[in-house]
């Protein structure tokens, strides 16, 4: 396995994972500011782990494999996070949906990869978009600081969860072809 910056700042985001879950649950008065404040350092690691590979050329097998795991992991563990803190059917339902659509479209990616038919179902315009917004919306869900972050964190939680049903329905449909043969 070959280290290189964008692979040390996966294996970091996933480091942070089990530091987000603590310091969201101390018993301090800042603990969600410092969870959101971690969440958000692990969104900014991967956009510059994606940024630096590809200029740089520092693409590697490990990278390649981790990077999607390292990011499913830390929005998967935030998501789970704000359902258990809000204990709301209109966070719960958005974001169970959003945690199946990563499970279902990991899925489908490695199915078309086998296939030989990866790149009908690489990462689109849409799916980034997804991820810009969700990644905003949770870092202020989880810090929840007034009722203005919290209405626009609302707001851009919806507008993820529509892109996410959006982008899942894409992939379903650029992979219609493989999953309909016989």
């Amino acid at each position: 396995m070959k280290w290189n910056i964008p692979n040390i700042l996966t294996s970091f985001r996933i480091v942070l994972i089990p530091v987000f879950l603590v310091v969201f649950y101390l018993p301090m008065e800042d603990a969600r500011f410092w969870a959101a404040f971690i969440f958000w350092l692990a969104a900014i690691t991967d956009a510059l782990d994606g940024y630096i590979a590809r200029r740089f050329n520092q693409f590697t097998k490990f990278g390649e494999f981790l990077d999607p795991v390292a990011d499913k992991a830390m929005v998967v563990a935030a998501l789970v996070v704000i359902v258990e803190d809000y204990n709301s059917a209109f966070i719960t339902i958005p974001a169970l949906t959003m945690i199946c659509r990563e499970l279902i479209v990991s899925a489908l990616r490695e199915w078309m990869a086998q296939s030989g038919n990866r790149a009908k179902v690489a990462v689109s315009n849409l799916g980034k978009w997804k991820t810009v917004a969700q990644m905003i919306a949770l870092i202020g869900l989880l810090w929840n600081a007034n009722i203005y972050i919290y209405w626009l964190s609302m707001f851009l939680f919806y507008a993820s969860f529509v892109l996410t049903v959006w982008s899942m329905w894409e992939y379903l449909r650029g992979a219609r072809g493989e999953l309909t043969r016989k």
